[in-house]
């Protein structure tokens, strides 16, 4: 069963973490510090007047309004849907559930640019604020999807199979008992959402939006201004310090966790019966929107125009896209992992700092984020500089944040008696770690390291500032074809970046699956975050 325990002083976390994790949290905490580090030298260099004079202009509160206005909306729009797209297939008896995974996930490979291209290529008045809600909604809702996937296959059915047998019909169930454990999951996802559209450049560039990442872009490259995009950027950081702040009070302070033991089971599945149907209808409406759209649109590009890619320049783009997406998706889950512990099981101010700044990292423009690795790189470490190596670490340090949300619940989520019982076993900290906390945490590790990938697969500043001299990813060579408006050529690599979603996709539902029907539950009892 579930329960929130009450607050309460004999409810506190452990005092002291374990020195190694401490470590590896700080490493973590200053490698997503290093645009911030940028931002200040550079606001210095700049000097108080310049900055006064650029904050006093109207344009930054037009500015402010119209992202946050964006962001909301986008907000919105995809917690309603990832949260009802994420009930439906985690929750009911919905069929072809693992292939409308797929198709909900996919559009997180999708460069928003190219959604919004091919909105803006069939109708100019697409170029609006609602047209970028439409596209960013698309690409943002698997975002919400997986975080809430991730916390519903954590809650023990054990309350709802109860409130089921003293007459609760499903639909109560679900609004008076499961939703209430969902909100964590939910508020993370929106969350990441709103940060997502605040950063993002590529769709909002197409769309022609006057938003804080295009003017910023603009003032990097009209005569290279660095320091009034500092500026803009350092502006752009505060709002994502307060979303940081509103996000830590939805959460709420109480969590949930499982009291008693049992097997984890497939859940006892709310029957859609008679609304089956729409719900396929909506789930498909969804996927031909955010999916569907922009692959009619790529093969049309590449049936309709003629081509100049040849296989030579194809194949080492897609096995570096590969490639570099596997080794950002690694490096980035490991970075997370101590620090997602810490702020689960740690309570201290300086953890959770370090948590808040790297959600704050995630809302800079990846372009600023880029710069700050460029400054970075040809002052420090200059020996990869323009390797692949300082290109994985630039994506870590934007991507972190990802991993950190998701695994974060799912640590707030597991049983506070094994980690006691391991602790009186004579495991410490960093044992009870790995042989407790991460093979409960599978399900939230395998949606963080494909979200990493895709979000890798898709990312473009970064990899045109940072990447070696010659090389190429999917992603530059389709910006590059772009470019020069040859739609042929952009054809093959768009549909490369769409395909490339679905089978890990698939992959991570099916082992998810699997892992779940067979894994045991252990005791445990409520407890206070």
């Amino acid at each position: 069963m579930v329960a929130i325990a009450p607050h309460g002083p004999r409810h506190r976390r452990q005092p002291r973490a374990a020195l190694s994790l401490v470590v590896a949290g700080i490493v973590a905490t200053l490698m997503s510090a290093v645009p911030i580090l940028y931002l200040v030298r550079r606001g210095a260099e700049a000097g108080w007047e310049r900055i006064i004079e650029i904050l006093g202009r109207a344009e930054v509160v037009e500015l402010t309004g119209r992202s946050l206005a964006l962001s909301a909306a986008v907000g919105l729009v995809a917690g309603t849907v990832g949260t009802a797209t994420a009930w439906l297939c985690e929750c009911t008896s919905l069929r072809f559930r693992t292939w409308w995974i797929a198709a909900i996930v996919a559009p997180m490979a999708i460069p928003s640019y190219v959604t919004a291209y091919a909105w803006v290529s069939l109708s100019p008045t697409m170029a609006s604020i609602g047209g970028a809600v439409l596209v960013l909604s698309g690409v943002t809702i698997p975002l919400v999807h997986l975080h809430v996937s991730a916390t519903i296959r954590r809650i023990d059915p054990a309350l709802e199979e109860v409130a089921s047998s003293l007459g609760w019909s499903p639909s109560r169930v679900t609004l008076r008992l499961l939703v209430p454990q969902m909100r964590r999951g939910i508020a993370s996802g929106v969350l990441l959402t709103m940060l997502y559209v605040l950063a993002d450049f590529g769709a909002v560039a197409t769309m022609r939006l006057p938003v804080f990442t295009w003017v910023i872009h603009g003032a990097y490259k009209a005569s290279f201004d660095p320091n009034r995009a500092a500026v803009l950027a350092t502006v752009l950081c505060l709002v994502a310090v307060v979303l940081v702040m509103l996000e830590r009070t939805v959460r709420g302070r109480a969590t949930s966790a499982r009291l008693g033991s049992g097997s984890v089971r497939p859940r006892a599945l709310t029957s859609l019966g008679r609304w089956e149907p729409l719900a396929h209808l909506g789930l498909a409406a969804i996927a031909s929107l955010s999916v569907g759209f922009p692959l009619l649109r790529s093969l049309h590009w590449v049936v309709a125009g003629s081509s100049n890619v040849e296989l030579a320049e194809f194949l080492p783009a897609l096995g570096s896209t590969a490639a570099l997406g596997a080794a950002v998706a690694l490096a980035t889950v490991s970075l997370a992992i101590p620090l997602a512990w810490l702020t689960a099981r740690h309570s201290s101010p300086s953890v959770l700092a370090a948590e808040r700044s790297v959600l704050v990292i995630h809302s800079l423009p990846g372009i600023v984020v880029a710069l700050s690795f460029v400054y970075l790189g040809t002052r420090v470490l200059l020996p990869i500089y323009q390797e692949w190596p300082i290109v994985v670490l630039g994506l870590s340090s934007l991507l972190l944040a990802l991993a950190v949300g998701v695994l974060r619940t799912a640590f707030e989520q597991q049983s506070i008696s094994l980690i006691h019982a391991a602790g009186a076993a004579g495991l410490g900290e960093v044992p009870t770690l790995l042989r407790v906390g991460l093979p409960l945490a599978l399900p939230a590790i395998g949606a963080s390291l494909a979200t990493i990938a895709l979000h890798t697969a898709k990312e473009l500043p970064m990899t045109l500032l940072l990447r070696p001299s010659g090389a190429d990813t999917l992603a530059t060579r389709l910006w590059t074809w772009a470019g020069i408006a040859d739609d042929g050529s952009v054809g093959p690599y768009a549909l490369s970046l769409i395909v490339l979603a679905v089978p890990p996709t698939v992959l991570m539902a099916i082992s998810d699956r699997r892992r779940i029907s067979s894994q045991r539950l252990a005791p445990a009892e409520a407890v206070q975050r």
